[in-house]
């Protein structure tokens, strides 16, 4: 970002922080997700800075939110291995994203450290406090003033698992000014496809900083990673000679359209049970309701319940990827309506066969690559739903096929994480043992 951008740039959010400061102030106050984080994000209260011999290297990894923070646990793991003796730093935008990163990380990240809010005071202080050798960006959350400042100190930035959506790019097109030296100020841009780097290209970035090194995603399906000891059929109380179709990661507008489906399709498939696991927990009660003013017989996980009825409601956090284990066949949510779609190798890990529907920008590559191999079929609407679903019901062989290509896509795919590592080595040599 070159210095009339910068003035611009902060001159907007000088601006919207003197219009909008009383109506934060009391959301803060008044939400405590927001209260325990926003002092630390804007520079204040930090307390010990991260610690570490000086010889050793300062890594800085950074995840927007859940995705972003599942895309990134190999890399992290593969960065520890690297790098034994060295400091690694780990942030998430989101209060979610750092809950999960806190989950699954714990034993390869030294310090959790907040990420600033992009106002010139809270990136300096925070910079100085945790003094990384290394910036890394998983996937997206560029924020001007923060990359700005890594750069002016020599901090090397690097963008892993890049990606370019088409309506990103049309925000950075009409934002050149604003991006394209944003960009150039990466020491690298390593991305998933060449697509996402000739976008790029045609943005004006310089050629030389761009890489293309794969998705990360591929390695993180890691069968099992995130299952939990004695979670299964059993456990969930779900009847033995049950069909388990699951819908993971559903937003408002998809849940009445799988309830639908699903009792429609029960009515020739009668042993079939149904577990829905909503993006957000806390509209577990309303899954319910919904569920039973049709009729149907739900229980929810986070109140105990079990397989008792013919629905479960899955409303707590870090159980999905397990549950998906124990199904016969997945839909994955968020892309029935416009919500950008979330991750079918989740599901396709376990060779599980998928559906999905047609917004599924965030995984665009992936859903393509399931889609050409036969691991999953795309839906548009409850009729499309309803004929997918009752085809791979009446058909269990072809079940099976689809779920094994599924398991096979990702398995051609992994190694992208040596590629990444190889990069960072060439911009942060390794440690020594000494």
């Amino acid at each position: 970002m070159d210095m009339v951008s910068a003035f611009f740039y902060n001159l907007f959010m000088t601006m919207a922080v003197i219009v909008f400061a009383p109506l934060l102030f009391v959301k803060v106050i008044l939400t405590p997700k927001y209260r325990s984080r926003t002092g630390k994000r804007l520079g204040f209260g930090l307390g010990a800075q991260p610690g570490g011999a000086a010889r050793h290297p300062r890594i800085w990894v950074h995840a927007l939110s859940v995705g972003e923070v599942a895309s990134a646990r190999n890399l992290v793991q593969e960065l520890r291995r690297s790098y034994p003796q060295g400091i690694i730093l780990f942030s998430a935008s989101t209060r979610a994203g750092e809950t999960f990163a806190r989950s699954i990380l714990t034993e390869e990240v030294d310090w959790f450290v907040p990420f600033p809010f992009d106002l010139l005071i809270s990136v300096k202080r925070l910079v100085s406090w945790a003094k990384p050798d290394l910036f890394i960006l998983v996937e997206t959350d560029f924020w001007p003033n923060f990359l700005r400042e890594l750069k002016r100190r020599k901090i090397p930035a690097l963008l892993v698992n890049g990606r370019v959506s088409e309506s990103s790019l049309a925000g950075y097109r009409n934002l050149r000014w604003l991006f394209r030296p944003l960009f150039n100020g990466f020491q690298s841009l390593a991305m998933q496809t060449e697509q996402d780097a000739a976008s790029l290209r045609r943005m004006g970035v310089d050629p030389a900083r761009l890489v293309v090194l794969g998705n990360l995603k591929y390695d993180a399906a890691l069968p099992g990673g995130d299952t939990k000891p004695g979670l299964d059929r059993e456990a969930l109380q779900i009847p033995e000679d049950a069909v388990v179709w699951v819908a993971g990661s559903t937003h408002r507008g998809e849940e009445a359209i799988i309830f639908n489906t699903f009792q429609r399709a029960a009515r020739s498939f009668s042993n079939l049970f149904l577990v829905v696991a909503p993006r957000n927990v806390e509209r577990g009660g309303e899954l319910a309701a919904m569920a039973s003013a049709r009729g149907l017989s739900a229980s929810r996980r986070a109140l105990g319940g079990a397989g008792g009825g013919g629905v479960l409601i899955l409303d707590t956090l870090g159980e999905l990827s397990s549950v998906y284990g124990v199904c016969d066949l997945a839909f994955v949510g968020g892309s029935l309506v416009p919500q950008r779609g979330h991750n079918p190798l989740e599901p396709a890990v376990h060779g599980k066969v998928v559906m999905f529907g047609p917004f599924m920008e965030d995984f665009a590559e992936i859903s393509r690559d399931l889609l050409a191999v036969g691991g999953a079929r795309e839906v548009h609407d409850e009729e499309e739903l309803f004929s997918a679903l009752s085809f791979f019901l009446s058909d269990p062989a072809e079940r099976a096929r689809a779920g094994h290509r599924a398991q096979g896509l990702i398995a051609s795919r992994r190694g992208v994480t040596e590629a990444y590592i190889a990069l960072i080595r060439r911009l942060l040599p390794r440690e020594g043992k000494g």
